[in-house]
């Protein structure tokens, strides 16, 4: 299965896997999930830090490059298409920008986002899975 996970995922994943559903577990463990992360993720995390709502035991840079490497994930990129599908959500999806191009990246890679998120688990027009 491929999985794209948002950013409170990601995080969980590396530093309170407690905080994942089973299922979540279970797919992060399964030998033929294909693992990815968007670099907004990223992003997220940095003004996590710079606002004191994150600490890690190191840079936020090193951080992501080191768990990403690891654990062998993939990271998207945000092109023009990612853009452009993230504005052009059917049925009115929210309006938080990071959420908007993790969902859109998720349709455009046929993966399934990994998420607690409510408002992206009650979207009709993505795959998730919690």
């Amino acid at each position: 299965m491929k999985l794209l996970l948002d950013t409170c995922c990601l995080i969980w994943s590396i530093s309170d896997p407690s905080a994942l559903s089973p299922r979540a577990r279970d797919l992060l463990g399964a030998p033929d999930s294909e693992i990815s992360v968007s670099v907004i993720s990223l992003a997220e995390i940095a003004c996590a830090v710079e606002r004191g709502r994150l600490a890690f035991d190191r840079h936020w840079k090193t951080w992501f490059r080191h768990y990403v490497g690891l654990n062998g994930w993939d990271v998207e990129d945000i092109s023009l298409e990612v853009i452009e599908e993230a504005y052009c959500l059917p049925d009115g999806f929210h309006a938080d920008p990071a959420d908007r191009i993790i969902t859109a990246t998720a349709r455009l890679t046929n993966s399934t986002i990994l998420t607690a998120d409510k408002k992206i688990l009650d979207y009709p027009h993505v795959h998730t899975s919690w």
